[in-house]
């Protein structure tokens, strides 16, 4: 049975609740519209999961300090904006079931809003001369806009395979958790060698969770995001691809064909799902979660055992059991 995260939390509970403090500090505006929109986006955060990673990671590695807080709040910033311009390219009116920053202050100012927390991340960093966590962050925040640009390229074509595949997710979603754990390891001066394990660590869990992610499409769980949803989006993942490796020529083309020109309708949409099931599609990426899981683990287990690193084991078996 997976821990909540509350249980997962323990070794931390002192220090996720002083971070909650201290990151409604450094997103704080005297432009009363600015502190608005700012309060309107803490209230509404979610697991903290990245925060957890960081501090577990610190945890694991050495003493929690200031640095760290700093650390898990450039991270939160950083990501924040990306997701904020992300529902302004998207259009899209709710993030995590509230309003998106656009659908209520329009997109003009949820732009600014973006670039705001964007200066205020980088000038956190700068202002304490705390440069190698800048670039491990600013390094995620790059790939993770190529990823996003790599997918939209490859979806026009439909023409990702399983190389591909793994490229878009490991900058897309596996660099923001590489760069936590990096960042917290960083945080309490670890060496470059033990911040590039952790690195590693947190690209193989980022890996596995962007795979879980992928399996909510398929109804895998009853609380996922909404059925089809990457079918809609002509998203190519892991039990799709996998699916038309091992279809026939014919049935490929049909398949290609729906998602290509039919992936509006619910009716069509039920068919691919239907035909990933019946290929193994799903089996298949659980088998790739789980090793990247493992090797998460062998990575982790190099290091000496503590509550620090059980909670940071846990957080990882969180990820892929997770039901949304």
């Amino acid at each position: 049975m997976t821990l909540s995260i509350k249980e997962i939390q323990v070794p931390i509970a002192d220090e996720m609740k002083a971070f909650e403090h201290k990151f409604r500090q450094f997103m704080k505006s005297d432009v009363m519209l600015l502190d608005q929109i700012m309060n309107y986006i803490v209230r509404r955060k979610g697991k903290q999961l990245r925060p957890m990673f960081v501090f577990l990671s610190a945890g694991v590695c050495g003493e929690i300090s200031e640095s760290t807080y700093r650390g898990g709040a450039l991270i939160e910033l950083l990501h924040t904006a990306t997701l904020v311009h992300d529902d302004v390219v998207d259009d899209s009116n709710y993030r995590r079931g509230f309003f998106s920053v656009n659908a209520l202050w329009k997109n003009k100012i949820a732009v600014l809003v973006g670039d705001y927390l964007l200066s205020r991340g980088l000038l956190l960093s700068v202002d304490h001369q705390e440069f190698d966590i800048l670039k491990i962050v600013s390094t995620a925040v790059r790939e993770l806009s190529e990823g996003e640009l790599l997918q939209i390229e490859k979806a026009r074509r439909l023409d990702i395979n399983e190389e591909v595949y793994y490229q878009i997710i490991k900058q897309k979603t596996a660099s923001l958790i590489a760069s936590c754990c990096a960042v917290g390891a960083s945080s309490v001066g670890a060496g470059a060698d033990i911040v590039k394990r952790m690195h590693a660590f947190g690209e193989k869990v980022g890996m596995a969770f962007q795979i879980k992610d992928d399996l909510f499409d398929y109804g895998e769980d009853e609380i996922g995001k909404p059925l089809g949803i990457d079918i809609k989006e002509k998203k190519m993942t892991l039990p799709l691809i996998y699916a038309l490796n091992h279809a026939g020529w014919l049935e490929k083309r049909k398949i290609i064909n729906i998602i290509r020109n039919e992936s509006h309708k619910p009716k069509k949409v039920n068919e691919v799902i239907a035909f990933v099931k019946d290929s193994g599609g799903l089996r298949y990426a659980q088998e790739v979660m789980q090793r990247y899981v493992e090797e998460a683990h062998e990575l982790l287990y190099e290091f000496v055992d503590s509550p620090h690193r059980r909670s940071l084991e846990q957080l990882v078996q969180y990820t892929i059991e997770r039901s949304k």
